[in-house]
């Protein structure tokens, strides 16, 4: 899978429609009091494409992962006022978006199946995670990485391999992880052995959430954050991989 990190404002510019207006359905994202972030789950069928909108300010950071639970469910985005303009096309862009918002209003995320899949009306599932974070661009919070430079040829600032344990029944082995960084927070993302995936999200160094429905509890080995999600994953993050330096 192709892992896309760029501002959102790009020289390309793809179509934000895929399929027919009559299939449209629109849902506000609502971020509870506290908190950066949420994660909703949908389906969608054939034709048929879901609109979530949020409402952001000019310069901070927007992430969005959508985790396919059934089919081949993508994501565009669209920047406010562009009906029918992605910025970013997640059937060639990959499922991960994260980049700073060039304007303030109401971002468009579309989620849909590609015209041959919803031909045959087949149906696709999803869990979709959006976080915004940090000050809008007047605004005077610094950011913690100032000097952060990104991996040649990837979209993190750093990446690692990293002890996991990601299906039942299976040992602890290792992981190819990438970590992004903005401001206090942190997102990796992890490779697991079985041929799937995961995003951890940090703040202030600390493990807060994951693209996973299951509880997620976090304890301390040393300097590293032992990471168990449901019954049987376990990710060993060192606090280096996230802070840098």
């Amino acid at each position: 899978m192709k892992i896309a990190l760029l501002p959102i404002v790009v020289a390309m510019m793809a179509p934000l429609a895929v399929a027919p207006v009559y299939a449209q359905e629109a849902k506000n994202i609502q971020f509870a009091r506290g908190t950066t972030g949420s994660t909703v789950s949908g389906s969608i069928k054939g034709d048929q494409y879901i609109d979530y909108r949020i409402s952001v300010r000019a310069g901070q950071r927007m992430d969005i992962t959508l985790q396919p639970t059934k089919g081949s469910p993508y994501f565009n985005v669209a920047e406010p006022g562009s009906a029918d303009v992605a910025i970013f096309r997640g059937s060639s862009d990959g499922q991960l978006y994260s980049g700073t918002t060039a304007k303030s209003g109401t971002y468009t995320i579309r989620v849909y199946q590609m015209r041959a899949t919803a031909r045959r009306g087949e149906t696709a599932s999803y869990r979709l995670t959006v976080s915004v974070t940090g000050a809008a661009a007047s605004g005077s919070a610094p950011s913690h990485h100032p000097a952060d430079a990104l991996v040649s040829g990837t979209p993190y600032h750093a990446t690692a391999t990293i002890r996991c344990r990601a299906s039942a029944g299976a040992s602890m082995s290792s992981c190819v992880a990438g970590v992004v960084r903005r401001n206090a927070s942190a997102t990796v993302h992890i490779d697991t052995p079985d041929g799937g995936e995961r995003s951890i999200f940090f703040r202030d160094g600390r493990a807060v959430s994951s693209d996973s429905d299951n509880m997620m509890s976090v304890t301390r080995r040393g300097d590293t954050n032992i990471v168990t999600i449901g019954t049987y994953e376990v990710y060993e993050i060192p606090d280096a991989f996230i802070f840098g330096g």
